[in-house]
């Protein structure tokens, strides 16, 4: 919970199912509040976002964790989008992926990702780096509230 103390809500754009559920796992296991929403591609993402189709109801999100390969948009494409758009540009950015290779890394920060975390392969380390980025953008960081 933010310093309001109220319950943020998450939106993970993750292609695969083991990543996601190793973050639905982390997010439970830390008894964390938070709503996390998940979306499978970036076209999916931009239909979250901007509240297409399906999504037509969706809230906006108070934090994106942002995979980088992704189908349709990659997430470098989701993430430029996100932070030209004047209605989106204030949300954080965490961009969690397996690369580490530094043209994603500084790509990422060019386009204003908030973070940049490479995904650990170990489960225990995974969960712990949610957790971590939980803390920091829920108990540390004040986020905007619309």
């Amino acid at each position: 919970m933010n310093a309001a103390s109220q319950p943020i809500e998450v939106l993970l754009v993750e292609d695969d199912p083991g990543d996601e559920l190793m973050t639905r796992e982390a997010f439970e296991d830390n008894k964390i509040g938070n709503t996390l929403h998940v979306v499978r591609d970036g076209q999916e993402a931009l239909d979250f976002l901007y509240r297409r189709g399906e999504h037509s109801d969706a809230p906006r999100p108070d934090l994106i964790l942002l995979d980088l390969n992704l189908p349709k948009y990659d997430g470098r494409q989701v993430l430029e989008r996100i932070k030209a758009d004047t209605d989106l540009t204030h949300i954080p950015v965490v961009v969690l992926t397996t690369s580490s290779a530094e043209e994603d890394i500084l790509r990422s920060y060019r386009l204003h990702a908030s973070a940049y975390v490479t995904k650990p392969v170990d489960l225990e380390q995974f969960i712990a780096a949610i957790r971590k980025i939980d803390d920091f953008f829920v108990t540390v960081v004040r986020l905007p509230r619309p």
